[in-house]
């Protein structure tokens, strides 16, 4: 009652006042409105001071008013009224039994966090609501931006320590999104490994909670901080209510999905708290992770396309216009450690000829690196392989109409190397314990003052020194001995938060520094890929794995929640190191086309068929690159479910579809599924264009958008590992 009565106090002396057309926030209803897309946002402020969850669905109109929210009554004396009530933002305190937001240990040992509304002030997309403990100076800002396009919320939280003395954040979340209290829900996520990233993963959402996480210091394939979930009854791609999450994080993260003692739906995401601790002194404000939630009601595939989007538009560099990825060539599967000046040039020169637009050198330029044991973190050219520096390469790549691009691992370091002998306490360590190896290689403590700077200084030393236009950032495995013994032990455990953000720091000031530059974050595949990562870098590369039919799982899954404008994919030799499968060299290129196209074949063991081959995909993909890269993607046969696979995509104009199918393996004489696109103009005429493979005789040379939905396209295919492409061009 004293926590009723302090508040109706404060309210009192607190004007809440109109706000703009795009948030209502009304005296008497105490109410926050936000619209974006086809999405309306609503939160409230209930009798308790709590920042409650209101309305978060399909957008309704202008004209819908919403009443005061009011806490949800206790289920029962084991289930206060602190855990039926969806709480926006809660403290560790009240009885709170379900995912808390925030909790903090103070230096008198009292851990009880109670928040209650303090302020708020708001925009048409933006609203920011100030919370306070009960009798302590801790203040939290929970934080809203709404994209006006797509309707994706993005939230986060600033907690501020006031109380004149350090805490110690315990566990702290950007936010908890709330779904209406159903029974049939289902979660969707992705789970993997090195070379099988991107496993799609469906389960009913039962009572109790679904933890998905990575302690592994990054982002991590495990799992990705990605959820979506539909209702149960919803089997069309393209139908259906769909809510999705995803943490703009690329440090360990955790996302918990709980259904609480009244069936609702809650989904809290942040930093990891697992071997967790924040030191925040007395004047200080942590920043969380950016928290992004969406909702479509066309189905998965509608919330994908609305991520899409929304990542191409809004999150990207130079968003809303960022630059189409260029086919590039990767040298690492001809060459990989016994790279030279003349090899590379000789690589060049054929990449060239079947027209790529980037030459990337890989591993084994710098340092004493002849192979994975020595040379990480001596990022000097080696003049063994490189007598004049790099220059007469970059300057032959030049010549060739080519940009350059160079593989970095800047975050690791060899124990054989000049840097770890000079400075052995840089890695992540315990004093006094073994420090465990990967690859034959450690982790710099990138949290660390001297460390951030030495890599920024090496990294921009390297390219005021050289004309490169691309880095492929490179990281080989995850933390182990997560310990930073050069601070206080109390701070030691910032690590956690420091180490990324300084990774961050590193990116965006490379990007200041070097407009120009273009970076794509590789983890030994898929590890570090994330809506954090994605604002600061250009590319992301999903999976070592590139075996062109695994790629059709691999690229599916990834596609979920990040657009094929970011996804690298590689045309790579046959058999491939995977799997040992022989695929055809039209295979491997429909395959890889569906996202961005690059090659990382020994061009050196082409036939000159090859060649043309290549010649030819490539020229065909840059006239369809903007409209694979960008255009609405829809998924028509999944390889999970059969022997098929169908994307297509549609350009943002609506002038080219593209249309890829592949066949695992035909039998009995059965045909290739009839395919129905979507996504047409039923009025319109669409002309055909067949690309790759064949259609059935019958099939028009051009038919209306109708036509092309209702009645559908026959291809051709039989056999094992087949594919076929076909473009429709509207008149």
């Amino acid at each position: 009652m004293k926590y009723l009565t302090w508040f109706i106090l404060f309210i009192a002396t607190t004007a809440l006042g109109l706000q703009s057309s795009g948030e209502t926030a009304k005296a008497s209803q105490r109410v926050f409105r936000l619209d974006g897309g086809d999405v309306t946002y609503v939160v409230g402020i209930n009798d308790s001071g709590q920042l409650q969850m209101v309305y978060w669905g399909k957008r309704l109109p202008a004209t819908q008013e919403f009443a005061s929210p009011k806490p949800v009554p206790s289920a029962s004396s084991f289930d206060m009224s602190s855990n039926t009530t969806p709480q926006e933002f809660a403290g560790w305190g009240e009885g709170l039994y379900v995912e808390p937001d925030l909790k903090i240990t103070f230096p008198d040992g009292n851990r009880d966090l109670v928040l209650k509304y303090a302020s708020h002030t708001a925009s048409k997309d933006e609203l920011d609501v100030v919370m306070k403990d009960i009798s302590r100076e801790i203040y939290v800002k929970v934080r809203y931006h709404m994209d006006p396009a797509t309707g994706i919320v993005r939230r986060s939280a600033e907690v501020s320590n006031r109380t004149g003395a350090p805490i110690a954040i315990e566990q702290v979340a950007s936010g908890t999104y709330h779904l209406p209290r159903a029974n049939n829900y289902q979660l969707h996520y992705v789970t993997g490994r090195w070379a099988g990233e991107w496993d799609l993963q469906a389960q009913p959402i039962h009572g109790g909670k679904t933890v998905l996480e990575s302690r592994r210091g990054t982002t991590g394939s495990q799992n990705n901080p990605w959820v979506m979930i539909d209702h149960t009854t919803d089997h069309d791609q393209d139908q259906g209510d769909v809510w999705f999450a995803t943490l703009g994080w690329s440090g360990s993260w955790q996302i918990a999905i709980e259904q609480d003692a009244v069936k609702g739906v809650r989904i809290t995401g942040g930093p990891n708290t697992f071997d967790f601790s924040y030191y925040l002194k007395s004047g200080e404000t942590f920043q969380t992770p950016y928290f992004y939630g969406g909702f479509s009601d066309h189905g998965v595939g509608g919330a994908s396309r609305l991520l899409h989007r929304f990542e191409v538009d809004s999150l990207l560099p130079h968003a809303p216009h960022p630059k189409l990825r260029p086919v590039l060539y990767n040298s690492w599967e001809a060459t990989t450690f016994n790279v030279n000046e003349a090899g590379q040039m000789a690589l060049a020169e054929k990449a060239a000829s079947i027209g790529v637009e980037r030459f990337v050198m890989d591993d084994g330029w710098f340092g004493q690196r002849n192979d994975d044991h020595a040379g990480l973190g001596d990022w000097t050219v080696n003049t063994a392989k490189f007598p004049h520096g790099l220059k007469p390469l970059i300057d032959k790549v030049h010549s060739l109409n080519m940009d350059f691009g160079l593989w970095v691992e800047p975050e690791m370091v060899n124990p054989n190397s000049d840097l770890y002998r000079k400075h052995p306490d840089w890695v992540l360590n315990f004093k006094g314990r073994p420090r465990t190896e990967g690859r034959n290689q450690l982790v710099l403590n990138l949290a660390r003052k001297d460390v951030h700077d030495y890599v920024f200084q090496v990294l921009d030393k390297l390219l005021n020194e050289n004309d490169i236009a691309f880095l492929k950032w490179d990281y080989n495995r995850n933390w182990s001995e997560p310990g930073w013994p050069a601070v206080p032990i109390e701070e030691q455990k910032n690590v956690y938060v420091d180490f990324t953000r300084n990774y961050y720091d590193i990116l965006r000031k490379l990007r200041e520094k070097h407009p120009n530059l273009e970076i794509e974050s590789c983890s030994g595949g898929g590890s570090r890929v994330d809506l954090g990562v994605l604002h600061l870098t250009d590319e992301v590369w999903p999976s070592d794995n590139t075996d062109a039919y695994d790629r059709l799982f691999l690229q599916e899954g990834f596609t979920y929640a990040y657009t094929p404008a970011v996804m690298m994919a590689w045309v790579t030799e046959s058999p491939t190191w995977v799997n040992h499968r022989t695929l055809s060299l039209d295979y491997r290129f429909l395959s890889a086309m569906q996202g961005s196209l690059g090659i990382g074949a020994d061009l050196n063991k082409w036939t000159a068929e090859d060649f043309a081959i290549a010649k030819k995909m490539i020229a065909t993909y840059k006239s369809i690159r903007e409209t694979v890269q960008r255009g609405d993607l829809y998924r028509l046969m999944s390889p999970r479910e059969g022997e098929q696979s169908v994307t297509e995509s549609v350009s943002r104009d609506g002038k080219q579809v593209v249309t890829f199918a592949f066949l695992h393996s035909s039998s009995q004489l059965y045909p290739f599924p009839r395919i129905y696109l979507r996504g047409l103009d039923e009025d319109a005429t669409y002309k055909l264009n067949i690309v790759d493979g064949k259609m059935h005789e019958d099939t028009p040379q051009q038919a209306t958008g109708a036509y092309w939905m209702h009645h559908g396209a026959d291809v051709d295919l039989r056999g094992d590992f087949k594919a076929a492409m076909f473009i429709l061009d509207r008149q």
